[in-house]
């Protein structure tokens, strides 16, 4: 199945919710208003007056126009409804954004450049939505970029991350991909405080092929992290992906323990690691932005993932990521087969968010 088709059935959920309120937001103008009670109806309440019954003469029914074949094709067609694009109708459409968890910042600047120069004129509900469409593709275009391979190896990516977010399936996923792609990848379990998080990526390295350095619970992440790089090194492996914990309960701890793994890494390579992946979760919305904040300022991260966006109401906020961080989008989940992560493509993620085309 094309990643599109893929992307509108599984982001049902976030299309869904933004097409209800777009149709909502078009049916407002389109409800009649209570009439007022005239003067002559009060005076008729207090005393009602019988009025003589005119007698209806029928005349002869007019024969009805015959229209050609394009008329007659058109006549069938319903009008779709549309309402004048007016500041009501702008306050309307930034509310329905927001509540699609676009956040406010990034609600009002797309609603503001879909209106432009489009004020007093109506527009239709898939007029809307292939105009929002064109504005969301126009923020993501910028920050879609596949996750960069150098020729230096082992490239040494650190995959961080809360835990809960996708991040131990997420690295599995990417090892069997490079691995298909006929990559040699080492995987470090380095999140040696879980051992379910251990358990899980020895899984997916069992089915890709990808060998799984582990640790007793409990031990040093950053002695597995050299100790990984120096088995990569040796074996000559293009790629070493470093799980790490995820405990934003105590940052100190978290800062402190990620700070150690750079520092123990770049012994061995002064340049490692060569990518550090964020990794989200789509179904906690909002939070999103405050996490990416939080492991900005604990590790220096290269570029996004964002998962379980099969899962969630909530697709709008990878539009509010890319506009406040610009940071690079690799990739997105939408589901748990290893073909469910995929690269990250504007257009189509812009156009089945907003349910343009369907």
């Amino acid at each position: 199945m094309a990643l599109f088709s893929k992307l509108k059935d599984r982001l049902f959920k976030s299309s869904s919710k933004l097409e209800e309120g777009l149709e909502a937001l078009v049916d407002e103008a389109s409800a009649p208003e209570p009439a007022e009670p005239s003067a002559q109806g009060q005076a008729s309440e207090a005393a009602p007056v019988e009025m003589p019954v005119p007698e209806v003469v029928p005349e002869a029914a007019p024969e009805p126009a015959r229209p050609g074949l394009l008329g007659r094709m058109v006549g069938r067609a319903a009008p779709e409804r549309s309402r004048v694009l007016d500041d009501a109708m702008l306050e309307s459409l930034e509310e329905v954004l927001i509540q699609s968890d676009m956040g406010v910042e990034t609600a009002l600047k797309v609603a503001s450049n879909m209106a432009e120069g489009r004020f007093g004129r109506r527009l239709s509900v898939s007029q809307i939505q292939e105009l929002l469409a064109a504005e969301i593709e126009a923020i993501l275009e910028p920050v879609a970029r596949p996750m960069p391979l150098y020729r230096k190896t082992p490239q040494v990516v650190l995959v961080v991350g809360v835990n809960g977010s996708g991040k131990t399936t997420t690295i599995g996923k990417l090892a069997s991909q490079f691995k298909a792609a006929g990559k040699s990848v080492v995987i470090a379990a380095g999140d040696t405080f879980r051992a379910a998080a251990v358990e899980q990526l020895q899984v997916w390295g069992q089915r890709a092929g990808v060998p799984v350095m582990t640790a007793a619970e409990g031990s040093d992440p950053a002695s597995l992290a050299f100790e990984a790089l120096a088995r990569a090194e040796a074996e000559g492996a293009d790629l070493l992906m470093i799980d790490t914990a995820g405990r934003l309960q105590n940052r100190k701890d978290l800062m402190e323990e990620l700070a150690k793994i750079v520092r123990v890494l770049r012994k061995r390579d002064p340049e490692a690691p060569h990518n550090t992946l964020l990794v989200l979760d789509a179904t906690t919305g909002q939070n999103a932005l405050e996490q990416v904040r939080i492991f900005q300022q604990v590790a220096d991260v290269s570029g996004l993932v964002m998962t379980k966006l099969d899962g969630t109401a909530k697709g709008g906020v990878l539009v509010a990521l890319a506009d406040r961080f610009g940071l690079p989008i690799h990739a997105i989940g939408v589901g748990e087969q290893i073909d469910d992560l995929a690269p990250f493509d504007p257009q189509d993620f812009a156009r089945a968010l907003t349910g343009a085309g369907s």
